[in-house]
C-alpha cells in the first residue's frame, strides 16, 4: 500500500515515523523541507509537491494546521489521486468541511474519512494517539491497519463528520478543564496547601481528570515548553463554538474559556500553553508554584 503523507510538523512527523516503523511505503511532502528530511533519512520518499505525493498513492493522509490549509491541500491532492484511493484528514477541521470533502472525493471515485487525532506530540511520537474516525464502515475497515500504526485507541464514530464532532467536543471540554486546573492549583497553594499533596488528593477524588494529573505535573516540574499554544487552542475552540452556534447549543463555559484566551493572549501568553498562565497567578499572588514537584 503506497501512502502519501502531507504535513509532517509536530503531529504529522511522529505519525509518519510510526508508519515507516510499521513498514509502510511513504511519500512525504511539507512546505518546510526541513521537516521532511528526518523521514527521508528513515526511508520515506521526499516528494516535491502535494501532487507528487498523491498521484500514485492508495491512501493520502493530511495533517495540517487549519481548515483553510486542509481545503487547499485536499483540492490539490484529489486532482492527482487515482480512482479507488482514500483521502484521510487527520487534522482538526469543521465537520461541515469533512462532508464537503467527502462529496468532492466521491465525484472523483475517491473515498474520504475524517480522522482527527488526540494525544498531543507525545502520543504522535509514541504511537498511542486516539484516532477518531468518521466515514463509511467498509472504507474504515480497509485502512484500519494504518490507524493502528499511529494510535492505541481507534474509534469509528459513524458517518463522515462525526469524527470531527467528537474531537471538537473533547477539545472544548479539555480546554475548559485546563483553565480550572490552573485556578485551582493557584487557589490551594496560596491558601497554604502543599501543591504536591493537593495534586495527590484531587487525583484520587472526584475532581480527578487526565488534564489535572498531566497538567499539574507539568506545572510543578516547570516543564511548560509550548506544544499547543493559545493560538492553536483558540482555533480549535472556535470550531467547537461555531458548531454549537450552528446547532443552537448554549455553551457558556466554553465561551468564557474563549474570553480567557483573548485576555491572556493580550498579557503576552499567545505563544504559550494554557498551563503557562500559572506565571500570571504566581506574580499576582506573590506565590511560587512552578518547580515545586516532589516524588511521592
Amino acid at each position: 500500500m503506497q501512502i502519501g503523507f502531507i504535513g509532517v510538523g509536530i503531529m504529522g512527523g511522529g505519525m509518519g515515523t510510526n508508519l515507516l516503523a510499521a513498514g509502510r511505503l511513504l511519500s512525504v511532502f511539507d512546505i518546510d523541507a526541513t521537516r521532511v528530511a528526518p523521514l527521508a533519512d528513515a526511508g520515506a520518499i521526499a516528494a516535491e509537491s502535494v501532487t507528487e505525493a498523491a498521484h500514485q498513492a492508495d491512501v493520502v493522509m493530511l495533517s495540517l494546521p487549519n481548515a483553510a490549509a486542509v481545503e487547499t491541500v485536499a483540492a490539490e491532492a484529489l486532482s492527482a489521486m487515482p480512482r479507488g484511493s482514500v483521502l484521510i484528514d487527520l487534522s482538526t477541521s469543521p465537520p461541515s468541511l469533512a462532508r464537503t470533502l467527502a462529496e468532492q472525493a466521491a465525484e472523483r471515485g475517491i473515498a474520504f474519512l475524517d480522522a482527527p487525532v488526540s494525544g498531543g506530540q507525545r502520543g504522535a511520537r509514541s504511537g498511542t494517539l486516539a484516532v477518531i474516525v468518521g466515514g463509511e464502515t467498509a472504507v474504515f475497515e480497509r485502512v484500519r491497519p494504518l490507524f493502528d500504526d499511529i494510535g492505541a485507541n481507534v474509534y469509528h464514530m459513524g458517518e463522515v463528520g462525526s469524527g470531527q464532532t467528537a474531537k471538537l467536543v473533547n477539545n472544548m471540554m479539555a480546554f475548559t478543564s485546563m483553565w480550572s486546573l490552573v485556578e485551582g492549583l493557584a487557589l490551594g497553594t496560596k491558601a497554604g496547601v502543599d501543591p504536591n499533596l493537593l495534586r495527590e488528593v484531587v487525583s484520587n477524588s472526584s475532581g480527578s481528570t487526565t488534564v489535572w494529573r498531566s497538567g499539574t505535573a507539568a506545572i510543578l516540574k516547570d516543564r511548560l515548553t509550548p506544544t499547543f499554544d493559545l493560538q492553536l487552542v483558540k482555533k480549535d475552540l472556535q470550531l467547537a463554538l461555531d458548531l454549537a452556534d450552528e446547532l443552537g447549543v448554549e455553551t457558556p463555559m466554553a465561551r468564557t474559556s474563549r474570553e480567557l484566551l483573548d485576555r491572556f493572549a493580550a498579557l503576552g501568553f499567545e505563544a504559550e500553553e494554557i498551563y503557562a498562565t500559572i506565571r500570571h497567578h504566581e506574580e499576582a499572588l506573590a506565590c511560587a508554584i512552578r518547580g515545586r514537584w516532589e516524588d511521592r
